[in-house]
């Protein structure tokens, strides 16, 4: 397995159980268009070491302030919360837009299902904590899948696939207003290979249910070979 998934999915195991997690994806418009803000933590952490992360982890029980709230309500406050520790950033919940929903391979040693949120940064100086997160960098999202493929960071997958959808808007406000507009996309991530190539297969794909990325038909699946990462979709 690729030395860059094997740091995202960590030992194999068998059904870890699911984690509730969220992650929140910072958007601002830059003098070349829209950037998002990536995150690198550090290179000695058991889960995810040295990759480029948008900020998020795993939804606290005092994120949950009503009985009566719901999962997506509870994420949104983990979002915000991990918004400011991982980053100095303050944004409130009612501000964030729904994005996706991902769960992890079952062979991952640790299967965190998490929400995605996107939202417009406020302005000022990103605070990282400078120990589980080391560096930080606005990217231009076709930069960031650029600068994966280039050998100069590493992404996981669901990060990569955000950042594609991410690249075909200009500016924040048409980011934010597509995605508000869109259906949630929940992606249960199945890892398999073809020949020397890892791919990552996602609902909709002819080889989803099978396992089989041989099979003919529809499409929809993340090829992540050595040249360069591509994503496929029908």
């Amino acid at each position: 397995m690729d030395s860059e998934i094997r740091r995202w999915m960590g030992q194999p195991s068998r059904d870890a159980d699911l984690i509730p997690a969220a992650t929140v994806i910072p958007l601002r418009d830059g003098a070349d268009g829209l950037e998002v803000l990536l995150l690198r933590r550090d290179r000695d952490l058991s889960f995810a070491s040295g990759m480029w992360v948008f900020p998020g982890g795993r939804i606290d029980p005092q994120d949950r302030v009503a009985e009566a709230d719901s999962e997506v309500d509870t994420a949104r406050r983990a979002a915000c919360r991990e918004a400011f520790e991982k980053a100095g950033i303050e944004v409130s919940p009612s501000d964030m837009s729904l994005f996706s929903h991902w769960t992890p391979p079952q062979m991952a040693a640790k299967r965190f299902s998490t929400w995605f949120f996107a939202t417009g940064a406020p302005t000022g100086d990103i605070a990282i904590d400078d120990g589980e997160i080391r560096a930080h960098r606005w990217f231009r999202p076709a930069d960031a899948m650029a600068a994966r493929d280039g050998g100069e960071i590493e992404l996981a997958p669901p990060t990569f696939m955000t950042l594609f959808r991410l690249a075909g808007w200009p500016d924040v406000a048409s980011a934010l207003r597509a995605i508000d507009s869109e259906p949630i996309e929940f992606f249960h991530t199945k890892i398999t290979s073809a020949g020397d190539d890892l791919v990552a297969l996602y609902h909709g794909d002819a080889g989803y249910e099978t396992d089989d990325p041989g099979c003919e038909g529809l499409r929809h699946r993340l090829v992540m070979a050595r040249s360069g990462w591509r994503y496929e979709r029908d």
